[in-house]
């Protein structure tokens, strides 16, 4: 029996950031670190938790991990 598991996911992803700025940003950055085989070239932080999440998860996607 294959069901399929809820929590596989790793814990940042539980949240939808896909409409979020500072995701998007992430993501962008992400993948043009992913491009020129850098790892976190710009070195941000945010005030809100939220938003350092969002960032971060973002930037784990663009960059391909």
């Amino acid at each position: 029996l294959n069901a399929p598991q809820a929590n596989a996911a790793p814990f940042f992803q539980d949240q939808d950031y896909s409409k979020n700025k500072t995701y998007q940003q992430g993501m962008r950055e992400g993948k043009n670190d992913g491009a020129h085989h850098k790892d976190h070239s710009k070195k941000r932080h945010f005030k809100r938790d939220e938003d350092q999440k969002a960032y971060e998860s973002g930037y784990q996607k663009g960059h391909g991990n």
